[in-house]
């Protein structure tokens, strides 16, 4: 089915980028041209987080690989992904991998874990990052790595990447039976004992975390998973469920216990500031799932309750203002999930084998997310943030970057499937040299469909190393199917 919506690729100029967004009633602040660290791009700036100073404004978000070892240590293809990072030449490295606190929270059957068992593994790839950022840039002073920490709960996949295990936090009416969970089976859901056994799973994480070497920990609250789930657990019974209080009692006890047992390390949170119904492939878009109209939908974050397919920010403010007197240092702000809405999550023209047509110009998810992000940064004007969702602008995204990071909007942007395709983005723009298009992510999604059907996840079409790999011929089959059954 043809696209309706026209191709950043295709606009080349920034003024019809921004003519582009006029249309959609829309607008984003963009730079006529990418400025170099000698030009005085903003991007080159310092940025203070807790008692550390990254070197310039890039980050690298993590990533949730799908091939590491079966026992959670890193692979070639992961040390070949973090030694990528190094020489990236981001100076914020937000948590580098999703890391699973425990064997039974992994997304994948090849996920990377934060368990005493893969110490050795940690310590390689911190060590492969450290080592060729210190060659390719001549010193790590400015450079902070953290390490992600996270359980997947409802989207829990540990032995068999097409078998679901989930470990959810309630039951979930229109999620239930779109990942095929027997409402009736209350042996998914964790008891408040198992919940405390996954919080001390973390703070023993973070303490490795910690003799390692990383600088902080991400403590993972987004795209649908543990953590992020438990901020709507408005129907659970008990102390981690019913009002704000108890949904965020499990992240808040987490870093409580985390500050006061190690006081050195610096804590994060990547959050999903905001959060909507789950959509579904309709006849010809992605559509939300039904719910009666009306009816006040109590099962989301950040969206109005009456209003489910819009954003109220008052419980995320709320809850971030004691995420700040808690002690955190930075907050990396997305949204959404890539399993049920992943339009306005990662915005894409081509949807993932498992998804749907995006029902919006992806711009708009785009320009979306980089408001909502200023709106909680003008909040918290003192709490270093990093933005997420830029890299459908493509070409485009140094100057919105450079722009966007000018106005105070966001203090620092991260780069998620963009440094798959094209991870030295950073340093090239940085040193004032032209951008290799031919390595620009194009959102094929891809780096998605690929691990979401059991293979190793990489950028396919533009990594001449992951196209070279047997596993691309069995992808393209995947997609080619996919389009004849959308």
């Amino acid at each position: 089915m043809s696209q309706p919506y026209s191709k950043v690729a295709q606009l080349r100029t920034a003024d019809r980028l921004l003519a582009r967004l006029a249309e959609l009633g829309t607008e984003l602040p963009c730079d006529e041209r990418i400025l170099s660290a000698a030009e005085g791009s903003p991007m080159a700036l310092p940025l203070t987080i807790g008692n550390c100073t990254a070197g310039n404004r890039w980050c690298i978000h993590p990533m949730e690989g799908w091939d590491a070892n079966r026992d959670g240590s890193p692979s070639d293809l992961t040390l070949r992904r973090w030694e990528r990072f190094g020489a990236s030449g981001a100076k914020l490295i937000w948590g580098g991998e999703a890391a699973a606190v425990v064997p039974e929270g992994r997304a994948n059957p090849n996920q990377t874990l934060a368990t005493r068992e893969n110490r050795a593994g940690l310590q390689r790839l911190l060590a492969v990052l450290v080592d060729t950022h210190r060659r390719d840039f001549g010193g790590v002073s400015d450079l902070i790595v953290g390490l992600q920490l996270t359980h997947s709960g409802r989207f829990c996949k540990p032995n068999d990447h097409k078998r679901w295990e989930p470990r959810i936090v309630y039951h979930h009416p229109l999620l239930d039976p779109k990942f095929r969970v027997d409402p009736q089976d209350q042996s998914v859901v964790l008891s408040d004992a198992e919940v405390e056994r996954i919080i001390d799973a973390y703070v023993n994480a973070a303490k490795m975390a910690h003799e390692i070497g990383f600088q902080f920990v991400d403590i993972k609250a987004c795209h649908g998973y543990l953590l992020h789930e438990f901020l709507s657990a408005r129907t659970r019974p008990g102390q981690f469920g019913g009002d704000l209080h108890g949904r965020s009692r499990v992240m808040r006890t987490i870093i409580g216990r985390i500050r006061h047992e190690c006081p050195q390390l610096m804590i994060g949170v990547r959050i999903s500031i905001f959060d909507w119904l789950p959509f579904q492939q309709g006849e010809s878009c992605g559509v939300p799932m039904n719910w009666p109209a009306g009816e006040p939908y109590p099962h989301g974050f950040g969206n109005a309750a009456d209003r489910p397919l819009e954003i109220d920010l008052s419980e995320p403010m709320a809850l971030v203002d004691s995420l700040c007197k808690l002690g955190i240092v930075a907050l990396n702000v997305s949204c959404g999930s890539p399993y049920y809405n992943p339009h306005i999550q990662r915005p894409a023209i081509f949807p993932p084998s498992d998804g749907y047509l995006p029902p919006e110009d992806p711009l708009v998810g785009v320009a979306r997310q980089i408001h909502t992000a200023a709106r909680v940064k003008q909040a918290f004007p003192q709490l270093p943030m990093v933005g997420t969702g830029y890299t459908y602008l493509q070409d485009f995204l140094p100057q919105v970057a450079q722009a966007t990071v000018r106005a105070g909007m966001i203090d620092a942007v991260g780069l998620g499937r963009m440094v798959l395709s094209y991870p030295t983005l950073p340093a090239d723009t940085l040193r004032g040299e032209t951008m290799q298009r031919k390595l620009v992510c194009r959102t094929f999604s891809e780096c998605t469909s690929a691990p979401r059907n059991g293979m190793v996840s990489g950028c396919y079409p533009l990594d001449a190393y992951y196209k070279n790999r047997p596993e691309n011929a069995a992808l393209q089959a995947i997609k080619d199917q996919s389009k004849s059954n959308v």
